[in-house]
């Protein structure tokens, strides 16, 4: 069981500009392909820095006013590589407070983008998908248990898990990993146990 990789949700056709573009060609590209931010990349379809919506009015409301792509982009360009999994991709988004990843290859060329309508994808996973997932992955797969001893039922992305495991200390394992799926929003806990067979001191957090 993993999370999905940036290589399965980033769009692979990717608009581009030069360093010379310039701001009205920019600004037209954001309109047509109806996108926020684009990659500015070298002779080698290397990115080196990003221009976004913000950028173009924040230059047209300061004195100084940049006229192409070099003047008016982010750099060093925050990228992405395709092999991380999207949590990886999700928190790197959330440190520096952009909306778009620029991904590249192995040699530092532009080969998609991963945006954060991209990432909201995985909550919008059908819920048959998310239940055959903890099913055959989680529980039969990773837990080893028999799927038959245990309900999952999903409504929206929210899980509900029931039936009876052999011992308690089972019971955190299988939240967590179930809580690890992508597209699920939350876990209700009503699995029971067998056996208690943990510490007081480890009992908190059991319960969903």
């Amino acid at each position: 069981m993993r999370h999905r990789r940036v290589f399965n949700l980033m769009t692979p056709t990717v608009v581009s500009v030069q360093r010379g573009t310039t701001f009205k060609e920019i600004a037209r590209l954001l309109d047509e392909f109806d996108i926020t931010a684009v990659p500015v990349v070298d002779e080698d379809d290397r990115p080196v820095g990003v221009v976004s919506e913000a950028d173009l009015l924040h230059s047209r409301s300061s004195r100084g006013r940049a006229n192409t792509a070099v003047d008016l982009m982010n750099h060093p360009a925050i990228t992405a590589a395709p092999e991380w999994n999207v949590v990886r991709a999700a928190r790197v988004m959330e440190k520096h407070k952009i909306k778009r990843l620029p991904v590249v290859d192995g040699e530092g060329r532009l080969i998609g983008v991963l945006s954060r309508s991209d990432l909201l994808q995985l909550f919008l996973r059908r819920d048959h998908a998310i239940q055959e997932e903890i099913l055959e992955d989680v529980l039969t797969h990773t837990l080893r248990l028999s799927p038959s001893s245990l309900t999952v039922e999903v409504a929206d992305g929210l899980v509900t898990l029931s039936g009876t495991v052999r011992r308690r200390s089972l019971v955190p394992v299988i939240l967590r990993l179930c809580r690890s799926v992508d597209g699920v929003v939350d876990v209700i806990n009503r699995l029971s146990y067998e056996q208690d067979d943990m510490p007081v001191d480890a009992r908190t957090g059991t319960q969903g």
